[in-house]
């Protein structure tokens, strides 16, 4: 298994903080962002290879930080090309472009360099592979719904099959939202270069394809415990070095 860590983003919401800085690599109780979630990983066996996607902007500045990074696994960095915030391949886009410049064959699990979660990746990882050849994405239960608003709010069933997929909603009818933590087997690779080639489809976030997906495939989901942040702006970084003080 490998993984994709998104660590391409320019972070605009957080400027003048990431204008010359990568938001993975701001720290949390004196560690970046990213370290925590290579611990994640590194608990996992099958999985023998991390891949951080980044960009020519912050390139330079990962390669510092990998340096000092201690992991079992492999880290390869990889440079999507891309120099500001206009250009940028987005999430999807990143994901198409690591398959295709690394020719991955094997299961895919992404995961969003900027989240912070204390649930466990082995019981994700344990019900993704019972799900294979399925999709399985990790959601997460707010406690207010009103911020929902922010992701894609997700309807599971019974069988935690994902029934419905809005990606935010005005006015969200569940408080249960998508993670950016997704289990793709080898088997649905291919899926993704065909989302992409949809002129119409968005390639920024991940959550538009999980919505075209649920429609041709399977798509599980995995409700995780604890905490999660998804450090997207001021708030939610503060957020978080409150809970880790």
């Amino acid at each position: 298994m490998k993984v994709l860590i998104l660590a391409a983003g320019y972070a605009t919401r957080l400027y003048p903080l990431t204008k010359k800085y990568p938001k993975p690599l701001l720290e949390i109780k004196g560690r970046p962002i990213i370290n925590y979630i290579i611990d994640k990983i590194s608990s996992v066996s099958e999985i023998n290879e991390i891949y951080v996607v980044t960009n020519s902007k912050f390139i330079g500045t990962f390669r510092r930080w990998a340096k000092t990074i201690k992991s079992a696994k492999k880290i390869t960095l990889v440079d999507d090309l891309t120099k500001n915030n206009r250009d940028r391949l987005g999430s999807m886009g990143d994901i198409d472009f690591l398959i295709t410049r690394k020719k991955i064959k094997d299961d895919l699990l992404v995961v969003g360099g900027d989240n912070l979660f204390n649930g466990s990746l082995k019981g994700f990882l344990g019900a993704a592979k019972k799900n294979i050849p399925d999709v399985s994405i990790g959601v997460y239960r707010l406690k207010q719904k009103k911020d929902a608003s922010r992701y894609g709010v997700v309807k599971l069933d019974t069988h935690k099959k994902v029934i419905s997929f809005q990606e935010k909603p005005r006015q969200p009818q569940s408080s249960l939202v998508a993670m950016c933590l997704y289990f793709i087997p080898k088997a649905c690779l291919g899926l993704v270069k065909e989302y992409i080639r949809g002129s119409k489809n968005k390639i920024d976030a991940a959550g538009g394809y999980i919505a075209w997906l649920k429609d041709r495939a399977d798509v599980y989901g995995y409700v995780f415990e604890g905490f999660w942040f998804d450090i997207g702006d001021y708030k939610y970084l503060n957020a978080a070095k409150e809970r880790f003080a």
